[in-house]
């Protein structure tokens, strides 16, 4: 899938869980194409659709509710902010039977900054659909955005940015010890296993206090691309 870089380093979308992340990004796949660009359009999908989201009917509608009421914001080219919820007005039918069907609407402000879009990350669905954590997908997202540049291969984050881009919520993982245990460790290990990209990082220190990570990518050779499909049919075959 393709998803607009502007989705991608969004601050206010700390606890969404991982299914909801995979739920929104099988709504914009579903409603890539030309009537994106509609701020009325309506899209619909089949809550067997979802199924790859690995959200059973029950957990569905909490996760788009939450997706409803998640405000995030996105940092403009010019320097200023944009505020809008990530999805609009949604309705179910169905919503207990394998054929209900979800209608959803975006913000008409969102649809006009993904109409004048110009970068755009390309993802993979089977990896989206193997990673184990929210942290990872934002790690995957953050870098599949960035290694096609020719010209860049690597990139420092100030580590409070860091963690509102990984969904770390305010107040967990305060320390950078737990944080790269519980999150940028983790993370990077499965990012590495599954995309079709290597990462690796490195602290980046004032004085004796990381103040910020370096991260650094590259694309695989065919030998690592192979072990990554291997692993990544090995996770599904887990979650299935």
């Amino acid at each position: 899938m393709l998803k607009p870089a502007e989705l991608i380093e969004i601050d206010g979308a700390e606890k969404l869980s991982l299914n909801a992340r995979r739920i929104y990004n099988i709504l914009l796949h579903n409603a890539h194409g030309p009537d994106l660009g509609n701020p009325q359009q309506q899209f619909r999908i089949a809550f067997s659709d979802l199924k790859f989201a690995h959200a059973g009917n029950d957990r569905l509608v909490p996760a788009i509710k939450a997706l409803m009421k998640t405000i995030v914001t996105v940092r403009l080219e010019d320097g200023g902010s944009t505020f809008f919820p990530l999805v609009a007005k949604t309705s179910i039918t169905d919503p207990r039977r394998e054929r209900g069907v979800l209608t959803y609407q975006f913000d008409p402000d969102l649809i006009v900054l993904l109409r004048d879009s110009r970068i755009f990350a390309k993802l993979q669905l089977d990896v989206i659909h193997a990673v184990s954590s929210k942290y990872a997908l934002a790690l995957y997202e953050i870098v599949a955005k960035r290694v096609r540049l020719s010209f860049v291969k690597s990139e420092v984050f100030a580590l409070e940015d860091l963690r509102v881009l990984l969904g770390v919520e305010p107040g967990k993982l305060s320390t950078y010890s737990n944080l790269l245990k519980f999150a940028i460790q983790p993370a990077f290990d499965e990012v590495n296993r599954l995309a079709e990209f290597s990462v690796a990082f490195e602290p980046v220190k004032v004085g004796r206090k990381v103040e910020a990570i370096r991260i650094a990518w590259a694309a695989k050779d065919i030998a690592g691309r192979k072990a990554a499909y291997a692993a990544i049919r090995r996770n599904s075959d887990i979650i299935e």
